[in-house]
Protein backbone atom coordinates (compact mmCIF):
# COMPACT_ATOMS: atom_id res chain seq x y z
CA UNK A 1 0.00 0.00 0.00
CA UNK A 2 1.59 3.11 -1.16
CA UNK A 3 2.68 5.25 1.99
CA UNK A 4 0.66 8.35 3.26
CA UNK A 5 3.37 11.22 2.23
CA UNK A 6 0.46 14.44 3.21
CA UNK A 7 -1.33 14.94 6.14
CA UNK A 8 -3.44 17.85 7.29
CA UNK A 9 -1.59 20.41 8.96
CA UNK A 10 -3.64 21.83 11.83
CA UNK A 11 -6.78 20.76 13.51
CA UNK A 12 -8.27 23.24 11.88
CA UNK A 13 -7.88 22.20 8.19
CA UNK A 14 -9.23 18.36 9.41
CA UNK A 15 -11.94 20.04 11.11
CA UNK A 16 -13.06 22.57 8.27
CA UNK A 17 -12.86 19.33 6.31
CA UNK A 18 -14.66 16.54 7.66
CA UNK A 19 -18.04 19.35 8.15
CA UNK A 20 -17.40 20.03 4.57
CA UNK A 21 -17.35 16.60 3.41
CA UNK A 22 -20.66 15.90 6.04
CA UNK A 23 -22.69 19.37 4.77
CA UNK A 24 -24.03 19.05 1.31
CA UNK A 25 -27.20 19.39 -1.13
CA UNK A 26 -28.97 18.00 1.17
CA UNK A 27 -28.58 19.76 4.17
CA UNK A 28 -30.20 22.92 2.36
CA UNK A 29 -33.30 20.89 0.18
CA UNK A 30 -34.09 17.81 2.10
CA UNK A 31 -33.76 18.71 5.87
CA UNK A 32 -35.77 21.91 5.12
CA UNK A 33 -38.54 19.64 3.67
CA UNK A 34 -38.75 17.20 6.12
CA UNK A 35 -38.55 19.65 8.79
CA UNK A 36 -41.48 21.88 7.46
CA UNK A 37 -43.40 18.55 6.49
CA UNK A 38 -43.49 17.66 10.24
CA UNK A 39 -42.33 21.00 12.35
CA UNK A 40 -40.41 20.93 14.99
CA UNK A 41 -41.12 17.86 16.58
CA UNK A 42 -38.60 16.49 13.81
CA UNK A 43 -35.58 17.73 15.02
CA UNK A 44 -36.21 15.49 18.49
CA UNK A 45 -35.46 12.37 16.90
CA UNK A 46 -33.30 13.50 14.33
CA UNK A 47 -30.52 14.80 16.94
CA UNK A 48 -31.00 11.84 18.91
CA UNK A 49 -30.16 9.73 15.71
CA UNK A 50 -27.09 11.32 15.42
CA UNK A 51 -25.30 10.24 18.12
CA UNK A 52 -27.06 6.52 18.11
CA UNK A 53 -26.46 6.15 14.31
CA UNK A 54 -24.09 8.94 12.65
CA UNK A 55 -21.58 9.59 14.99
CA UNK A 56 -20.22 6.21 16.20
CA UNK A 57 -20.09 5.65 12.71
CA UNK A 58 -18.20 8.41 11.93
CA UNK A 59 -16.19 7.42 14.55
CA UNK A 60 -15.45 3.95 13.37
CA UNK A 61 -14.33 5.40 10.31
CA UNK A 62 -11.92 7.25 11.36
CA UNK A 63 -10.61 5.36 13.83
CA UNK A 64 -10.06 2.73 10.79
CA UNK A 65 -8.83 5.48 8.41
CA UNK A 66 -6.22 6.59 11.09
CA UNK A 67 -5.11 2.79 12.03
CA UNK A 68 -4.49 1.60 8.87
CA UNK A 69 -3.73 4.56 6.35
CA UNK A 70 -5.60 3.01 3.55
CA UNK A 71 -8.61 3.68 1.40
CA UNK A 72 -11.70 1.34 1.90
CA UNK A 73 -10.79 -1.63 -0.24
CA UNK A 74 -7.24 -1.93 1.48
CA UNK A 75 -9.41 -0.85 4.74
CA UNK A 76 -11.36 -3.47 5.19
CA UNK A 77 -8.70 -6.18 3.65
CA UNK A 78 -6.39 -4.61 6.66
CA UNK A 79 -8.78 -4.68 9.07
CA UNK A 80 -10.72 -7.85 8.51
CA UNK A 81 -8.26 -9.80 6.14
CA UNK A 82 -8.21 -10.27 2.18
CA UNK A 83 -11.04 -11.86 1.98
CA UNK A 84 -13.33 -8.86 3.10
CA UNK A 85 -11.68 -6.36 -0.14
CA UNK A 86 -15.45 -6.78 -1.36
CA UNK A 87 -16.81 -5.43 0.92
CA UNK A 88 -14.76 -1.98 0.82
CA UNK A 89 -15.09 -2.53 -3.06
CA UNK A 90 -18.82 -2.23 -2.24
CA UNK A 91 -18.55 0.92 -0.44
CA UNK A 92 -16.49 2.11 -2.39
CA UNK A 93 -19.00 1.87 -5.41
CA UNK A 94 -21.83 3.23 -3.44
CA UNK A 95 -20.20 6.88 -2.66
CA UNK A 96 -18.26 6.83 -6.47
CA UNK A 97 -21.78 6.64 -7.94
CA UNK A 98 -23.66 8.92 -5.73
CA UNK A 99 -20.15 11.01 -7.03
CA UNK A 100 -21.19 10.31 -10.67
CA UNK A 101 -24.64 12.13 -10.56
CA UNK A 102 -23.70 14.73 -7.73
CA UNK A 103 -21.42 16.15 -9.51
CA UNK A 104 -24.79 16.68 -11.62
CA UNK A 105 -26.43 18.54 -8.57
CA UNK A 106 -23.36 20.89 -7.79
CA UNK A 107 -23.74 21.98 -11.39
CA UNK A 108 -27.28 22.78 -10.84
CA UNK A 109 -26.06 24.40 -8.25
CA UNK A 110 -23.87 26.77 -10.15
CA UNK A 111 -25.94 27.17 -12.74
CA UNK A 112 -28.82 28.86 -10.64
CA UNK A 113 -25.90 31.07 -8.93
CA UNK A 114 -25.21 32.35 -12.28
CA UNK A 115 -28.70 32.90 -13.11
CA UNK A 116 -29.42 35.17 -9.75
CA UNK A 117 -26.45 36.87 -10.27
CA UNK A 118 -27.16 37.59 -14.12
CA UNK A 119 -30.66 38.77 -12.79
CA UNK A 120 -31.88 36.12 -15.35
CA UNK A 121 -33.82 34.23 -12.60
CA UNK A 122 -36.66 36.48 -11.89
CA UNK A 123 -37.58 36.92 -15.63
CA UNK A 124 -38.73 33.24 -16.13
CA UNK A 125 -41.50 30.72 -15.46
CA UNK A 126 -39.55 28.74 -12.91
CA UNK A 127 -41.69 25.08 -13.28
CA UNK A 128 -41.16 25.41 -17.13
CA UNK A 129 -37.46 26.51 -17.34
CA UNK A 130 -36.12 23.64 -14.95
CA UNK A 131 -38.00 21.00 -17.36
CA UNK A 132 -36.76 22.41 -20.22
CA UNK A 133 -33.22 22.75 -18.56
CA UNK A 134 -33.02 19.64 -16.97
CA UNK A 135 -34.41 18.00 -20.02
CA UNK A 136 -32.04 19.53 -22.61
CA UNK A 137 -28.32 18.40 -23.18
CA UNK A 138 -25.45 20.77 -23.58
CA UNK A 139 -26.16 23.22 -20.53
CA UNK A 140 -26.78 20.23 -17.75
CA UNK A 141 -23.64 18.66 -19.61
CA UNK A 142 -21.40 21.65 -19.61
CA UNK A 143 -21.92 22.58 -15.70
CA UNK A 144 -21.63 18.87 -14.98
CA UNK A 145 -18.12 19.38 -16.78
CA UNK A 146 -17.60 22.95 -14.74
CA UNK A 147 -18.33 21.27 -11.21
CA UNK A 148 -16.30 17.89 -11.45
CA UNK A 149 -13.05 19.79 -13.32
CA UNK A 150 -13.18 22.15 -10.00
CA UNK A 151 -13.48 18.99 -7.56
CA UNK A 152 -10.77 17.29 -9.54
CA UNK A 153 -8.64 20.52 -9.94
CA UNK A 154 -9.05 20.81 -5.66
CA UNK A 155 -8.07 17.04 -5.22
CA UNK A 156 -5.29 17.17 -7.63
CA UNK A 157 -3.53 19.69 -6.17
CA UNK A 158 -3.14 17.54 -2.42
CA UNK A 159 -3.88 17.54 1.11
CA UNK A 160 -2.68 20.41 2.09
CA UNK A 161 -2.48 22.85 -0.89
CA UNK A 162 -6.23 21.50 -2.17
CA UNK A 163 -8.27 19.80 0.20
CA UNK A 164 -6.96 21.82 3.49
CA UNK A 165 -6.46 25.50 1.88
CA UNK A 166 -10.05 25.04 0.44
CA UNK A 167 -11.84 23.83 3.24
CA UNK A 168 -10.12 26.73 5.52
CA UNK A 169 -11.74 29.29 3.36
CA UNK A 170 -15.36 27.72 2.21
CA UNK A 171 -16.68 25.85 4.91
CA UNK A 172 -16.22 29.06 7.35
CA UNK A 173 -17.68 31.42 4.17
CA UNK A 174 -20.47 28.11 3.56
CA UNK A 175 -22.19 29.39 7.63
CA UNK A 176 -21.52 33.21 7.05
CA UNK A 177 -24.01 32.55 4.02
CA UNK A 178 -26.47 30.44 5.48
CA UNK A 179 -26.26 33.18 8.22
CA UNK A 180 -27.00 36.15 5.96
CA UNK A 181 -30.08 33.69 4.46
CA UNK A 182 -31.21 32.99 7.96
CA UNK A 183 -31.17 36.70 9.06
CA UNK A 184 -32.80 38.02 6.01
CA UNK A 185 -35.64 35.40 5.91
CA UNK A 186 -36.21 36.08 9.77
CA UNK A 187 -36.12 39.94 8.69
CA UNK A 188 -39.63 39.06 6.51
CA UNK A 189 -43.12 40.02 7.52
CA UNK A 190 -44.79 37.06 8.74
CA UNK A 191 -41.60 34.80 9.02
CA UNK A 192 -42.50 34.41 12.39
CA UNK A 193 -45.08 31.89 11.37
CA UNK A 194 -42.24 29.95 9.65
CA UNK A 195 -40.17 30.10 12.84
CA UNK A 196 -42.69 29.05 15.22
CA UNK A 197 -43.49 26.21 12.82
CA UNK A 198 -40.16 24.89 12.91
CA UNK A 199 -39.64 24.71 16.40
CA UNK A 200 -43.18 23.90 17.90
CA UNK A 201 -42.85 20.24 18.99
CA UNK A 202 -46.39 18.32 18.96
CA UNK A 203 -46.67 15.15 21.06
CA UNK A 204 -49.02 13.80 19.48
CA UNK A 205 -46.55 13.55 16.23
CA UNK A 206 -44.13 11.49 18.22
CA UNK A 207 -46.78 7.96 17.42
CA UNK A 208 -45.97 8.52 13.79
CA UNK A 209 -43.12 6.03 12.79
CA UNK A 210 -42.81 7.53 9.21
CA UNK A 211 -41.20 10.60 11.55
CA UNK A 212 -38.40 8.77 13.24
CA UNK A 213 -37.66 6.54 9.68
CA UNK A 214 -37.34 9.69 8.30
CA UNK A 215 -35.55 11.52 10.83
CA UNK A 216 -32.79 8.42 10.88
CA UNK A 217 -32.59 8.06 7.07
CA UNK A 218 -31.96 12.53 6.95
CA UNK A 219 -29.05 11.84 10.19
CA UNK A 220 -28.10 8.83 8.19
CA UNK A 221 -27.51 10.27 4.90
CA UNK A 222 -26.50 14.08 5.30
CA UNK A 223 -23.92 13.45 7.98
CA UNK A 224 -22.23 10.84 5.28
CA UNK A 225 -22.00 8.23 7.79
CA UNK A 226 -20.84 5.19 6.44
CA UNK A 227 -20.17 6.28 3.06
CA UNK A 228 -16.18 6.04 3.93
CA UNK A 229 -15.37 9.57 3.45
CA UNK A 230 -14.43 10.35 6.66
CA UNK A 231 -12.61 7.21 6.70
CA UNK A 232 -11.07 8.54 3.52
CA UNK A 233 -9.66 12.03 5.29
CA UNK A 234 -8.73 10.17 8.57
CA UNK A 235 -5.45 8.57 6.66
CA UNK A 236 -4.13 11.69 6.70
CA UNK A 237 -4.66 13.32 10.37
CA UNK A 238 -1.73 13.35 12.34
CA UNK A 239 -1.56 10.69 14.75
CA UNK A 240 -2.05 13.43 18.06
CA UNK A 241 -5.71 13.99 16.57
CA UNK A 242 -8.34 12.81 18.74
CA UNK A 243 -11.30 10.44 17.26
CA UNK A 244 -14.05 10.88 19.17
CA UNK A 245 -14.15 15.29 19.39
CA UNK A 246 -13.07 14.88 15.34
CA UNK A 247 -15.92 13.07 14.81
CA UNK A 248 -18.22 14.69 16.99
CA UNK A 249 -17.41 17.97 15.34
CA UNK A 250 -18.30 16.72 11.52
CA UNK A 251 -22.01 15.19 13.10
CA UNK A 252 -22.58 18.73 15.07
CA UNK A 253 -21.34 20.87 12.42
CA UNK A 254 -23.21 19.20 9.58
CA UNK A 255 -26.40 19.72 11.99
CA UNK A 256 -25.96 23.46 12.81
CA UNK A 257 -25.65 23.84 9.11
CA UNK A 258 -29.10 22.22 8.51
CA UNK A 259 -30.48 24.57 11.47
CA UNK A 260 -28.99 27.58 9.56
CA UNK A 261 -30.37 26.24 6.49
CA UNK A 262 -34.15 25.57 7.71
CA UNK A 263 -34.24 29.13 9.17
CA UNK A 264 -33.32 30.35 5.67
CA UNK A 265 -35.95 28.47 3.96
CA UNK A 266 -38.69 27.87 6.15
CA UNK A 267 -39.70 31.21 7.50
CA UNK A 268 -39.31 32.41 3.34
CA UNK A 269 -41.78 29.96 2.31
CA UNK A 270 -44.21 30.75 4.71
CA UNK A 271 -43.56 34.62 4.72
CA UNK A 272 -44.14 34.58 1.05
CA UNK A 273 -46.89 31.94 0.40
CA UNK A 274 -49.80 32.75 -0.15
CA UNK A 275 -51.76 30.64 2.18
CA UNK A 276 -50.31 27.68 4.99
CA UNK A 277 -51.44 25.14 2.29
CA UNK A 278 -49.39 27.35 -0.21
CA UNK A 279 -46.53 26.99 2.23
CA UNK A 280 -47.05 23.49 2.59
CA UNK A 281 -46.89 22.13 -1.00
CA UNK A 282 -43.95 24.06 -1.07
CA UNK A 283 -41.83 22.49 1.06
CA UNK A 284 -43.79 19.31 0.37
CA UNK A 285 -42.82 19.14 -3.25
CA UNK A 286 -39.55 17.25 -3.09
CA UNK A 287 -35.79 18.35 -2.87
CA UNK A 288 -35.32 19.43 -6.38
CA UNK A 289 -38.75 20.95 -6.52
CA UNK A 290 -38.33 22.90 -3.19
CA UNK A 291 -34.82 24.27 -4.48
CA UNK A 292 -35.07 25.03 -8.26
CA UNK A 293 -38.50 25.64 -8.44
CA UNK A 294 -40.30 26.96 -5.22
CA UNK A 295 -37.71 29.15 -3.66
CA UNK A 296 -36.70 30.51 -6.87
CA UNK A 297 -40.62 31.41 -7.28
CA UNK A 298 -40.73 33.10 -3.76
CA UNK A 299 -37.53 35.14 -4.20
CA UNK A 300 -38.77 36.66 -7.28
CA UNK A 301 -41.93 38.50 -4.80
CA UNK A 302 -39.64 39.69 -2.28
CA UNK A 303 -37.20 42.95 -2.49
CA UNK A 304 -33.58 42.04 -2.96
CA UNK A 305 -34.62 38.98 -3.82
CA UNK A 306 -31.76 39.00 -6.51
CA UNK A 307 -29.67 39.62 -3.56
CA UNK A 308 -31.11 36.49 -1.48
CA UNK A 309 -31.01 34.45 -4.07
CA UNK A 310 -27.93 34.62 -5.31
CA UNK A 311 -26.34 34.32 -1.79
CA UNK A 312 -28.77 30.94 -1.35
CA UNK A 313 -27.54 29.30 -4.43
CA UNK A 314 -23.71 29.98 -3.87
CA UNK A 315 -24.26 28.45 0.14
CA UNK A 316 -26.13 25.48 -2.07
CA UNK A 317 -22.86 25.00 -4.65
CA UNK A 318 -20.38 25.32 -1.65
CA UNK A 319 -22.28 22.61 0.65
CA UNK A 320 -22.60 21.00 -2.74
CA UNK A 321 -18.65 20.92 -4.07
CA UNK A 322 -17.54 20.67 -0.47
CA UNK A 323 -18.98 17.24 -0.44
CA UNK A 324 -18.48 16.38 -4.04
CA UNK A 325 -14.07 16.72 -3.58
CA UNK A 326 -14.25 14.49 -0.50
CA UNK A 327 -16.17 11.82 -2.69
CA UNK A 328 -13.38 12.33 -5.31
CA UNK A 329 -10.31 11.88 -3.13
CA UNK A 330 -12.20 8.42 -1.93
CA UNK A 331 -12.23 7.67 -5.48
CA UNK A 332 -8.64 8.81 -5.96
CA UNK A 333 -7.54 7.40 -3.05
CA UNK A 334 -8.31 3.82 -4.32
CA UNK A 335 -5.74 4.16 -7.42
CA UNK A 336 -3.24 5.13 -4.94
CA UNK A 337 -3.12 3.04 -2.89
CA UNK A 338 -3.05 0.73 -6.05
CA UNK A 339 0.20 2.63 -6.91
CA UNK A 340 -1.20 5.07 -9.28
CA UNK A 341 -0.11 8.89 -8.48
CA UNK A 342 -2.04 11.61 -7.44
CA UNK A 343 -1.77 12.97 -10.84
CA UNK A 344 -2.68 9.92 -12.73
CA UNK A 345 -6.09 8.97 -10.37
CA UNK A 346 -7.13 12.56 -10.72
CA UNK A 347 -7.25 12.48 -14.60
CA UNK A 348 -8.57 8.95 -14.64
CA UNK A 349 -11.80 9.79 -11.66
CA UNK A 350 -12.85 12.84 -12.94
CA UNK A 351 -12.56 11.94 -16.89
CA UNK A 352 -14.98 8.41 -15.76
CA UNK A 353 -17.14 10.73 -13.39
CA UNK A 354 -17.96 13.27 -16.31
CA UNK A 355 -18.92 9.95 -18.65
CA UNK A 356 -20.74 8.23 -16.78
CA UNK A 357 -22.30 10.96 -14.77
CA UNK A 358 -23.86 12.12 -18.13
CA UNK A 359 -26.66 9.73 -18.49
CA UNK A 360 -27.63 11.64 -15.25
CA UNK A 361 -27.04 14.76 -16.29
CA UNK A 362 -29.50 14.46 -19.78
CA UNK A 363 -32.47 12.47 -17.85
CA UNK A 364 -33.70 12.68 -14.82
CA UNK A 365 -35.35 9.16 -14.63
CA UNK A 366 -31.66 7.94 -15.11
CA UNK A 367 -30.60 10.79 -12.36
CA UNK A 368 -33.45 9.59 -10.09
CA UNK A 369 -32.68 5.96 -10.58
CA UNK A 370 -29.31 6.56 -9.63
CA UNK A 371 -30.24 9.02 -6.23
CA UNK A 372 -32.70 5.68 -5.49
CA UNK A 373 -30.31 2.72 -5.85
CA UNK A 374 -27.34 4.60 -4.30
CA UNK A 375 -28.76 6.52 -1.68
CA UNK A 376 -30.51 3.26 0.13
CA UNK A 377 -27.12 1.79 -0.93
CA UNK A 378 -25.78 3.62 1.72
CA UNK A 379 -27.53 1.91 4.39
CA UNK A 380 -26.14 -1.68 3.60
CA UNK A 381 -22.41 0.21 3.34
CA UNK A 382 -23.12 1.57 6.93
CA UNK A 383 -23.88 -2.01 7.84
CA UNK A 384 -20.62 -3.49 6.39
CA UNK A 385 -18.88 -0.58 8.95
CA UNK A 386 -20.96 -2.45 11.97
CA UNK A 387 -19.89 -5.52 10.95
CA UNK A 388 -16.65 -4.81 10.88
CA UNK A 389 -17.00 -4.09 14.66
CA UNK A 390 -18.34 -6.73 15.50
CA UNK A 391 -15.88 -9.01 13.50
CA UNK A 392 -13.15 -7.71 15.52
CA UNK A 393 -14.95 -7.71 18.85
CA UNK A 394 -16.30 -4.57 20.12
CA UNK A 395 -14.09 -4.64 23.20
CA UNK A 396 -10.92 -5.11 21.20
CA UNK A 397 -11.95 -2.19 19.02
CA UNK A 398 -12.72 0.25 21.17
CA UNK A 399 -8.90 -0.92 23.56
CA UNK A 400 -6.90 -1.17 20.12
CA UNK A 401 -8.64 0.52 17.02
CA UNK A 402 -10.85 3.75 19.22
CA UNK A 403 -8.03 4.18 21.92
CA UNK A 404 -10.04 6.37 24.24
CA UNK A 405 -7.15 8.42 26.40
CA UNK A 406 -10.02 7.68 29.35
CA UNK A 407 -13.06 5.35 30.73
CA UNK A 408 -12.33 2.72 28.66
CA UNK A 409 -14.76 0.89 30.15
CA UNK A 410 -17.26 3.78 29.88
CA UNK A 411 -16.53 3.03 26.02
CA UNK A 412 -16.72 -0.49 25.91
CA UNK A 413 -20.24 -0.39 27.74
CA UNK A 414 -21.95 2.39 25.28
CA UNK A 415 -20.26 0.92 21.85
CA UNK A 416 -21.20 -2.50 23.03
CA UNK A 417 -24.71 -1.41 23.23
CA UNK A 418 -24.36 0.47 19.98
CA UNK A 419 -23.05 -2.13 17.90
CA UNK A 420 -24.59 -5.48 19.23
CA UNK A 421 -28.28 -3.97 19.37
CA UNK A 422 -29.09 -0.73 18.43
CA UNK A 423 -27.31 -0.38 15.03
CA UNK A 424 -28.53 -3.69 13.87
CA UNK A 425 -31.80 -2.70 14.57
CA UNK A 426 -31.90 0.53 13.31
CA UNK A 427 -30.21 -0.98 10.16
CA UNK A 428 -33.01 -3.41 9.41
CA UNK A 429 -35.90 -0.58 10.41
CA UNK A 430 -34.45 1.45 7.80
CA UNK A 431 -33.75 -0.84 5.02
CA UNK A 432 -36.81 -2.68 5.54
CA UNK A 433 -39.07 0.65 5.62
CA UNK A 434 -37.17 2.00 2.52
CA UNK A 435 -38.38 -1.70 0.65
CA UNK A 436 -41.71 -1.30 2.17
CA UNK A 437 -42.17 2.01 0.25
CA UNK A 438 -40.74 0.89 -2.81
CA UNK A 439 -43.67 -1.76 -3.24
CA UNK A 440 -45.97 0.62 -2.38
CA UNK A 441 -45.19 3.12 -4.85
CA UNK A 442 -45.21 0.57 -8.06
CA UNK A 443 -47.04 -2.35 -6.05
CA UNK A 444 -47.71 -4.21 -9.71
CA UNK A 445 -43.50 -3.83 -11.06
CA UNK A 446 -41.55 -3.52 -7.63
CA UNK A 447 -39.91 -6.78 -8.97
CA UNK A 448 -38.87 -5.06 -13.17
CA UNK A 449 -34.89 -3.97 -12.13
CA UNK A 450 -36.08 -1.17 -14.84
CA UNK A 451 -38.25 0.95 -13.11
CA UNK A 452 -37.22 4.08 -11.48
CA UNK A 453 -38.27 3.75 -7.80
CA UNK A 454 -39.15 -0.21 -7.69
CA UNK A 455 -37.37 -2.71 -5.34
CA UNK A 456 -35.77 -4.70 -7.66
CA UNK A 457 -33.53 -2.29 -9.58
CA UNK A 458 -31.75 -1.36 -6.11
CA UNK A 459 -31.34 -4.55 -5.07
CA UNK A 460 -30.02 -5.40 -8.70
CA UNK A 461 -27.40 -3.10 -8.74
CA UNK A 462 -26.57 -4.12 -5.73
CA UNK A 463 -25.69 -7.84 -6.28
CA UNK A 464 -24.11 -7.21 -9.12
CA UNK A 465 -21.87 -4.58 -7.84
CA UNK A 466 -21.38 -7.32 -4.80
CA UNK A 467 -20.47 -10.17 -7.54
CA UNK A 468 -17.92 -8.01 -9.16
CA UNK A 469 -16.04 -7.83 -5.67
CA UNK A 470 -16.00 -10.97 -5.43
CA UNK A 471 -14.47 -12.25 -8.57
CA UNK A 472 -12.07 -9.43 -8.11
CA UNK A 473 -11.37 -9.91 -4.63
CA UNK A 474 -8.21 -11.64 -5.00
CA UNK A 475 -7.22 -8.85 -7.74
CA UNK A 476 -8.05 -5.73 -5.20
CA UNK A 477 -5.42 -7.20 -2.66
CA UNK A 478 -2.58 -8.14 -5.25
CA UNK A 479 -2.73 -4.67 -6.38
CA UNK A 480 -2.56 -3.78 -2.81
CA UNK A 481 0.00 -6.02 -1.87
CA UNK A 482 2.30 -4.96 -5.41
CA UNK A 483 1.88 -0.89 -4.12
CA UNK A 484 2.99 -1.78 -0.58
CA UNK A 485 5.67 -3.35 -1.88
CA UNK A 486 6.86 -0.41 -3.56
Amino acid sequence: MNRVKESFTSRFGLIAATIGMAIGAGNIWRFPRLAGQYGGTFLIPWLLFLFLWSVPLLIVEFSVGKKVRAGVIGAFSKALGSGYAWMGWFVAFCTTAILFYYSVVTGWSLKYFVLSVSGQLFHLNHQAYWQSYTASVFQPLLYHLIAISIGGYIIYKGIVKGIERFSKVIVPLLFILLIISALEALSLPGSAKGMHYFFSIEGHKFANYKLWLDALSQSAWSTGAGWGLLLTYAIYAREKEKIVSNSIWAGVGNDLASIFAGLAVIPTVFALSASLPAAHRALDSGNQGLAFIAIPQLFSKMEGGMIFAAVFFLALFFAALSSLISMIELAVRLFMDFGWSRKKSVILITSVTFILGAPSAVSLNFFNNQDWAWGVGLILSGAFFTYLVLRIGVGRFVRDWLKPESNLKGYEWVFRILFYIVIPIEFVLMLGWWFWQSIQWSPASWWDPFQTFSLSTAVFQWLVVIAIGIILNKQFNRYLERAERG
